[in-house]
């Protein structure tokens, strides 16, 4: 058990984490730093953390690991924040979901210098945002991807692993390059297809909403998640959300070639094909 784990950011990632850490004692202190004292002070009252500051030096102080659960974007300026409180022996790390432009930011503020920092990614969420709804047991079953820097201390990255794996989560590890291709894929190109869909069905027919079936409902649930944290993932993985976005392209416009010239075995062919995919998920 570790003395003390810092989470920069008590939302639905960094509240479920607390909470995770509590349920399964890996800590015997998890500590929230973040900028608005209310929200700490409420996470506080409803037990997600045990205790927190809006000072990053009393919230590092003593902390075995600091773990960063803000929006990406906010990473550069965070770290800069958390530098003069680094100690040899502190595991900093992270749940972004990008992990390229987390390692550029690492390397903005400290160069090549800092051995200290592994990136991670847990592969679980929800639509809705706020400690309020976060959940003890929201990384149970659920992947976490490790992305090691050559300079990582292997113990370090172990004692990381261990934790999570405490967690109830599954650790994979690979390289950041690989991770933010996959996620462009499974993750980030999703959640576009869901806005946009979302935003078309409104500006063809403002009412349209209340004649929307459960498929739709469904597959537009995750256009309810964070703006912020949406639109920082498309500004730093950029690369591969646009060459996804266009590779899928390519398939629809099969899909308008196959009804415009009324394929049936075309089409009946694509439906097969992705219904028998689908199914051979969920057996």
């Amino acid at each position: 058990m570790m003395k003390k784990i810092c989470i920069i950011g008590i939302g639905l990632i960094g509240g479920s984490l607390a909470k995770a850490i509590n349920k399964t004692h890996q800590s015997e202190i998890v500590f929230g730093f973040g900028r608005d004292k209310s929200r700490l002070e409420k996470a506080q009252r409803s037990n997600v953390i045990a205790q927190y500051s809006t000072d990053i030096g009393e919230a590092l102080d003593g902390a075995n690991m600091v773990i960063i659960a803000t929006p990406v974007g906010s990473y550069e300026s965070i770290l800069k924040k958390i530098k003069p409180h680094i100690v040899e022996d502190m595991i900093i790390s992270d749940v972004g979901s990008t992990k390229v432009s987390v390692i550029e930011a690492v390397k903005a503020v400290f160069g090549n210098t800092l051995d200290n920092f592994i990136p991670a990614h847990p592969i679980a969420g929800k639509e809705k945002v706020g400690f309020e709804v976060s959940d003890a047991d929201l990384f149970v079953n659920r992947k976490v991807i490790i992305t090691p820097l050559k300079n990582n201390n292997p113990d370090s990255i172990k004692i990381l692993a261990k934790m999570w794996e405490g967690l109830g989560a599954e650790v994979d590890f690979m390289t950041p390059q690989s991770h933010d291709d996959l996620l462009g894929m499974t993750s980030h190109l999703p959640h576009m297809l869901a806005f946009s869909l979302v935003n078309y069905l409104i500006s063809q027919h403002p009412e349209a909403s209340i004649y929307a079936a459960g498929g739709f409902k469904d597959f537009s649930r995750i256009a309810s998640g964070d703006a912020i944290m949406w639109r920082d993932i498309c500004l730093h993985n950029r690369d591969a959300i646009v060459a996804h976005i266009n590779g899928y392209q390519e398939l629809l416009n099969t899909l308008v070639d196959a009804i415009d010239s009324q394929n049936k075995e075309q089409l009946e062919s694509l439906f097969i094909e992705a219904k028998n995919t689908r199914d051979s998920w969920i057996d």
